[in-house]
């Protein structure tokens, strides 16, 4: 693609936008139906759900949280007893995290909230049109990953 091209779409700057406005539009959606967790939260608690007995760094990588913002989520999840930790000692004590039954129950009462924010963002796109873009954003995520280390 030519570079005249590239500027004027202004790709980087479109997907942050976006990002950016989905994240709030979820957040707000979040907020109109006085939800008990944020949109964050519910991603910590989601992946811990898939994959549950992972350590803060995992967790941080699975959801592309720094490790300051990440410890934050999972103090707060933990107050609320959606997830719990124990301690592993192997020569250093590394705290392995797991969501427990409360928290798998808020998760599922949040997936009708994140399919709305879902249906919504993607009003008027078909399933062959997510599936294109999907692989786009796999390839674009791809290319970075050569380059790009994120700090966990």
């Amino acid at each position: 693609m030519q570079q005249d091209i590239l500027l004027k779409q202004k790709i980087g700057l479109r997907l942050t936008r976006v990002g950016l406005m989905s994240k709030v539009f979820a957040i707000q959606t979040f907020t109109k139906g006085k939800c008990e967790i944020t949109p964050e939260q519910f991603s910590v608690l989601f992946a811990l759900k898939e994959n549950d007995g992972m350590y803060l760094r995992q967790l941080a990588t699975i959801t592309y949280k720094d490790r300051p913002n990440m410890t934050r989520i999972v103090t707060i999840l933990e107050n609320n007893g959606f997830l719990t930790s124990a301690l592993e000692s192997d020569g250093r004590q590394v705290k392995k995290l797991y969501i427990t039954d409360k928290g798998k129950k808020i998760c599922n009462k949040m997936l009708p909230t994140i399919m709305k924010v879902w249906s919504y963002i993607t009003t008027g796109i078909d399933e062959e049109e997510i599936d294109n873009f999907l692989l786009i954003l796999d390839k674009i995520e791809e290319n970075l990953k050569k380059e790009v280390v994120l700090q966990n």
